[in-house]
C-alpha cells in the first residue's frame, strides 16, 4: 500500500515538472538567446540551451540605446498605483454586495459579472474618446483608466467576504464600529489572501498591456516597457538577440514579484478568532 502510494507521488510530482517545463519553455529560450554572441546561431535544431561564449554585452547594448530606465520608472508607477486603485475601489464595490442587503443587489451583481462576457475591443473606441475628452491623452492615470475597477475583481472580492463568519462582523457593530470600520478593520484584513492573489492578476496584466498604452499614449517619455520593446524591434530590424535581452529585462520585475508574494497566497484562518 505504501509503495502505491509513492508511485502515485512520484507520478504526480513528475508531472508537474513536465508541465513546469514546458511553461518555462520561452522563458528559458529567451534567457539562452539573450546570453548568446552574434556568432552563435539562435535558430539552429536541436536549439542549444547553454551558450558557448556568454556575454552581457546584449543588455548593455539595449539599456544604452534605448531609455530602458524610464520604460521601467513608468511601468513601476502605472503597474503600482493600478493595483492600489484596483484593490480600492473593488473591495468597496464588493463589500455592499457580499454583506449588506438592498433591493436589486442580485441584479447589480449579475450585471457586474456579465460585463466579463464583453471583450475590450468592443469597449476600446468609447474609452479612448471619454479619455481624450477628460485629458488624460499621454498620461499615467489615461493608461490607468480602464484598470481602475474590474468585474473579476469585484466577483473574486465578494466571493471572499462572503465567506467571512457573521460573529466577526457583529462583535464589530457592537463595537460601536461604522460599516466603514468594519469593512478596513475586520474584512480587509480576513480576506488578505484574495486581495493578494487580485493585486498579482492586477500587477501583470497592468504590466505587460500593450494594446491600452499602445492607443493612448503617442509620446515616448511616457512609453511603458512592451512598447519599449516594440520599439526596440523596429530599432534593431529584428536583432532576437537584443529584442530577447529587452524582454527579459520587461519580464525580470514580474518574477521576482511572484517570487516574493506567493508565500502570501494562502488560505487564512479568518475564523480563528471565534469561539467555538
Amino acid at each position: 500500500m505504501i509503495q502505491k502510494t509513492n508511485k502515485k507521488t512520484i507520478s504526480f510530482y513528475l508531472l508537474l515538472v513536465i508541465i513546469a517545463l514546458v511553461m518555462l519553455f520561452p522563458v528559458l529560450w529567451l534567457l539562452s538567446t539573450s546570453l548568446k554572441s552574434p556568432q552563435e546561431n539562435i535558430f539552429q535544431f536541436p536549439p542549444q540551451w547553454l551558450p558557448t561564449e556568454p556575454t552581457f554585452e546584449n543588455f548593455r547594448t539595449v539599456w544604452q540605446s534605448q531609455p530602458f530606465g524610464r520604460y521601467l520608472l513608468n511601468s513601476t508607477v502605472i503597474a503600482v498605483f493600478t493595483v492600489i486603485f484596483n484593490l480600492l475601489f473593488c473591495s468597496l464595490a464588493a463589500y455592499p454586495l457580499a454583506r449588506l442587503n438592498f433591493k436589486g443587489k442580485d441584479f447589480i451583481f449579475a450585471s457586474i459579472v456579465a460585463t466579463i462576457m464583453i471583450p475590450f475591443q468592443i469597449v476600446m473606441v468609447p474609452l479612448y474618446v471619454l479619455t481624450v475628452q477628460l485629458g488624460l491623452k499621454n498620461t499615467y492615470f489615461g493608461v490607468m483608466f480602464p484598470y481602475l475597477a474590474g468585474a473579476f475583481g469585484i466577483f473574486l472580492l465578494r466571493q471572499a467576504f462572503s465567506g467571512v463568519p457573521k460573529e466577526l462582523e457583529e462583535a464589530a457593530r457592537m463595537d460601536g464600529c461604522s460599516e466603514l470600520g468594519i469593512w478596513w478593520f475586520v474584512m480587509v484584513p480576513a480576506v488578505r489572501p484574495a486581495l493578494v492573489t487580485l493585486a498579482i492578476f492586477t500587477f501583470i496584466g497592468s504590466w505587460g498591456d500593450f494594446l491600452w498604452p499602445l492607443i493612448v499614449l503617442d509620446r515616448p517619455e511616457f512609453y511603458t516597457l512592451p512598447l519599449g520593446v516594440a520599439r526596440l524591434a523596429g530599432t534593431f530590424s529584428l536583432d532576437w538577440r537584443l529584442i530577447a535581452a529587452g524582454s527579459i529585462i520587461s519580464i525580470a520585475p514580474v518574477l521576482l514579484l511572484f517570487a516574493f508574494v506567493q508565500r502570501y497566497v494562502i488560505s487564512s484562518n479568518i475564523g480563528s478568532g471565534i469561539k467555538q
